[in-house]
């Protein structure tokens, strides 16, 4: 156990990890009755090369604490869906985004990513472009699946939009004109003498 950033960070054993959880949140001392979020790590020099962090919340004493598990690609960690069943809905995001698996998971299926879809995309070693793209097609009127392409190497700047800074746009001349702003080239008519 260690504070880390005035937060109390405890490191648990894969094996023991649903007793400890399940002691968090039985025990009145501890009280953290809320599995705030259950997320996943990836630290590819580490033989162990994921972290699954729980952090658990008391609202009774107010405190919060961080558990974190270490696991490597093919070891399971098991589920915490029995002591918060909504642990179900982050272990699914952990195992489709990380890799995770989480063993007596009765729904360990895809839940942000397409079911067809290949690879984890939050591991450090994934592409940054993936390996396909999927789009609907309106000519074949259906969800395709193609070979990701990047048409443009590089950028070409459109100096017509508000985006690329450009301070009036066309058919606004005349708002700063009537400011009598010096940057603008169009200059309001005078008033007529009399």
């Amino acid at each position: 156990m260690r504070i880390d950033k005035d937060e109390v960070v405890a490191l648990a054993g894969r094996d023991g990890v649903v007793a400890t959880l399940t002691a968090l949140r039985d025990d009145p001392r501890c009280a953290f009755a809320q599995l705030m979020d259950l997320c996943g790590v990836d630290w590819p020099e580490r033989p162990e090369r994921f972290d699954v962090v729980y952090n658990l919340l008391s609202v009774a004493l107010n405190q919060r604490v961080r558990v974190i598990v270490t696991t490597d690609e093919g070891t399971p960690v098991p589920s915490v869906h029995t002591v918060w069943p909504a642990a179900t809905w982050w272990e699914r995001e952990a195992w489709d985004l990380f890799g995770i698996v989480f063993s007596g998971q009765p729904d360990l299926r895809r839940i942000l990513t397409d079911y067809g879809f290949d690879g984890h995309p939050m591991r450090k070693d994934f592409p940054l472009t993936g390996y396909v793209e999927v789009r609907y097609d309106e000519e074949q009127k259906a969800v395709v699946y193609a070979p990701v392409q990047l048409t443009q190497d590089w950028r070409s700047f459109d100096f017509l939009s508000p985006w690329e800074g450009v301070t009036t746009l066309p058919g606004d001349e005349k708002v700063h004109a009537e400011r009598g702003d010096p940057t603008t080239t169009t200059r309001p008519a005078e008033p007529p003498k009399g």
